[in-house]
């Protein structure tokens, strides 16, 4: 991290392309906002407090999305380019000394370690600016570079004032510079408006610095793709599988088996030890964290979920802000949510549900079960159809399960209700009072069986 770097991030425009009330950078590419991309890359690189994000289009969406990242934000009222947004950015930067980068909040693919390979370059260089550059087989819409034989920067010439010549040119300009802050900010001031659109471009500063002896150096990055903006949802699309192409290839360096990469969709922020497998078609979203040694199975859905070592998640589980511990088996198409919690070498089986609920280490529920807001003790077991009739139409209740219990099938316990360790339920029981430890609770109606009845017969 450099502390005498500033970044600057412009992020005002309407993206009108995309369509959509919601402003364009905060649209979700690779799990988050395509904004928050950059602020995390921009963060790996300056202290969050030197970065500044200029807003304007759905400013206080922006600012609001961005509030957990100590960033300081401008607002550009008036959209009158990329030089004039740096202008306004001026009124927030703190110092006018160092290094200062220019992103695009609509820029997710950039990646950090490319910002690094910005830096060392403009530091090595000792020129006033440095700009990355790509070259593309088709760089129509892009601005083109016009470099000497020395590979020096002498001018950046737009699409439409481009000579038949330039045209033909196909290294493009990214808009993504790194200049020396202090004659950056000496010479912003000196760009006038462009004649046909009246805007400030940020471009013309090579021609600015260049008049006042100065060299501009260019970095060519090898992959296009990383610098390439969002402005309609076909690339919004693309940029998505893009990251999500990047995380699956990270992990699977890192010792992960993804068995059909093509097919899972793993956030940015997912961890995942070595030796776990992801089957196809697995959904990995938010903050994850799934520890080693586990199987995630064919078409299951983890949000902000919490895995210990060794677990095995069957096909086809949806699990949503739960913990399970390490040993602990669920599935096939159980669904874990509101802090439900499966302890060390406890099994949730098909068709159970689990809301707000701890499953103690080593419990079973394997069957057709719904568990809400309930406390299971340890090694207990909860037959097949058992549910906990947790709210009462105004609140939800509580019941509490002591360790060894067993709750035999088709049982129904209405909460508020205890049932006492070692406890034991017969099947088919509706459960309204407390039961002590280490008693048997039967809660339903003596069979009776009569064997002089008579079918009625059927009216024809």
């Amino acid at each position: 991290m450099q502390n005498d770097l500033t970044v600057v991030i412009l992020a005002a425009g309407m993206g009108t392309r995309m369509k959509s009330a919601l402003p364009k950078v905060l649209h979700e590419a690779g799990g988050m906002p395509i904004v928050e991309h950059v602020v995390q890359s921009a963060g790996e690189k300056a202290p969050f407090e030197k970065v500044v994000v200029v807003t304007g289009h759905g400013a206080a969406q922006v600012e609001e999305h961005l509030a957990q990242y100590p960033v300081r934000f401008v607002r550009q009222t008036e959209q009158n380019g990329t030089g004039h947004a740096l202008m306004v950015a001026g009124e927030q930067v703190p110092g006018k000394e160092g290094l200062l980068v220019v992103l695009y909040g609509d820029c997710p693919l950039l990646s950090a370690e490319t910002i690094g390979r910005l830096l060392e370059q403009h530091a090595a260089s000792g020129t006033a600016a440095t700009v990355i550059t790509a070259v593309l087989d088709d760089p129509t819409g892009y601005g083109r570079m016009i470099l000497d034989k020395g590979g020096n920067c002498l001018a950046i010439v737009e699409q439409k004032a481009a000579t038949p010549e330039q045209l033909a040119i196909r290294e493009i300009n990214s808009g993504i510079y790194c200049f020396d802050a202090a004659l950056l900010w000496r010479h912003l001031a000196e760009i006038t408006p462009n004649a046909a659109s009246g805007e400030i471009y940020l471009t013309d500063m090579v021609e600015i610095l260049r008049g006042h002896g100065h060299r501009v150096k260019t970095l060519r990055v090898p992959d296009a793709a990383e610098i390439l903006g969002i402005n309609t949802r076909v690339e919004l699309a693309q940029a998505d599988r893009y990251l999500r192409d990047r995380k699956a290839k990270q992990l699977m360096l890192d010792g992960v088996t993804i068995e059909r990469p093509e097919t899972v969709t793993i956030d940015k922020f997912v961890e995942i030890g070595p030796d776990t497998v992801v089957e196809a078609f697995v959904h990995l979203r938010g903050r994850t964290r799934i520890g080693r040694d586990c199987a995630i199975g064919t078409g299951s859905v983890l949000q902000n979920a919490v895995i210990g070592d060794d677990v095995w998640i069957h096909p086809y589980c949806i699990i949503v802000d739960s913990v399970l511990e390490s040993r602990a088996q669920v599935g096939p198409f159980a669904r874990l949510r509101m802090q439900a919690t499966v302890g060390e070498n406890a099994q949730v089986g098909n068709f159970v549900e689990l809301k707000k609920t701890h499953l103690g280490a080593g419990a079973k529920a394997m069957h057709l079960a719904y568990l809400g807001d309930s406390q299971i003790g340890e090694k207990v077991n909860i037959g097949a159809g058992t549910i906990t009739c947790n709210y009462d139409g105004v609140n939800k209740h509580a019941t509490v399960i002591g360790a060894g219990a067993f709750v035999g099938s088709n049982s129904t316990l209405v909460a508020p209700v205890e049932i006492g360790a070692g406890a034991y339920v017969g099947a088919g029981s509706v459960i309204t009072d407390g039961v002590p430890p280490e008693t048997l609770a039967l809660g339903r109606a003596r069979q009776v069986v009569k064997t002089d009845w008579q079918r009625r017969p059927k009216k024809t």
